[in-house]
């Protein structure tokens, strides 16, 4: 199992149950294929740093996650497919990669 980092932003006219149901969505698709998750984390409504489909804004969330490879590439597909999705990221992590945010997490915590 390797292990993925996802961001994505959501459509800023989406009301919070449909946000949330799109996030439950991805997340249950992960589920399916077998995914352990590290973090799930949602960063709010933020500006873009430039428009994308006329928006200026968007919801961002992130998916911290460990999956089989063959995973990804229909996890993405389902990005694609879904219009509520502007844009998404999805990273394989290394190991540097995975202590970094681990440590960003614990500076989370610490702060809540």
């Amino acid at each position: 199992m390797n292990h993925y980092e996802t961001v994505f932003i959501l459509n800023p006219v989406l009301s919070e149950a449909q946000i949330k149901e799109t996030v439950k969505k991805f997340e249950d698709f992960l589920i399916s294929k077998g995914a352990e998750f590290v973090s799930k984390e949602d960063w709010g409504l933020k500006k873009l740093a430039y428009p994308i489909q006329n928006k200026k804004s968007g919801f961002y969330h992130l998916f911290e996650f460990k999956v089989a490879g063959e995973a990804i590439d229909p996890f993405e597909v389902e990005f694609r497919r879904d219009e509520r999705v502007m844009r998404y990221l999805t990273v394989k992590l290394d190991k540097h990669a995975i202590a970094w945010a681990e440590k960003r997490r614990k500076k989370l915590n610490e702060k809540a």
